[in-house]
């Protein structure tokens, strides 16, 4: 009886220290090293209100379509106003994105912003299809007119 409780906890022991692991560095050309989304350090505000955001993204292929989309906030972190969305192609090769949009409910001023991009993919499941995220990126950037 002893001996089987011993194996027991020492099977669950080993069990918790695989959990509790790090996980191993990535190997070259795995796909964590190719998952990315950046944001460029400079945004445009056009004269009729409209923000301009862009920056690179790599993503490997995906069960369904895989998008970039970007926020910007001024002022409240908390606040944050979307901007456009780019159909992505997810072939391991880095792509430039681009997003335009006119936030409904606010005016945005040239000078300091913070943007967030990420890299989202709705993958079927089921009848519905659910987000999946790739990769995300927040930067501060500084928003100019055009």
């Amino acid at each position: 009886m002893r001996v089987r409780s011993a194996a027991l906890t020492a099977t669950a022991g080993a069990a918790l220290l695989l959990l509790a692991a790090p996980a191993a560095p990535a190997a070259p050309g795995d796909a964590r090293l190719v998952e990315s989304v950046t944001v460029d350090p400079v945004g445009r505000i056009a004269a009729d209100g409209g923000v301009t955001l862009s920056g690179t993204y790599r993503c490997t292929g995906g069960s369904g379509p895989v998008f970039v989309s970007s926020t910007v906030s001024q002022g409240d972190p908390s606040v944050r106003y979307g901007v456009g969305g780019t159909r992505a192609v997810c072939d391991g090769l880095e792509h430039r994105w681009v997003n335009t949009g006119t936030p409904d409910t606010v005016v945005l001023e040239p000078g300091a912003a913070r943007v967030e991009a990420t890299l989202m993919e709705l993958r079927p499941m089921g009848i519905v299809p659910l987000p999946s995220f790739h990769a995300r990126q927040a930067q501060d950037v500084t928003l100019t007119a055009s």
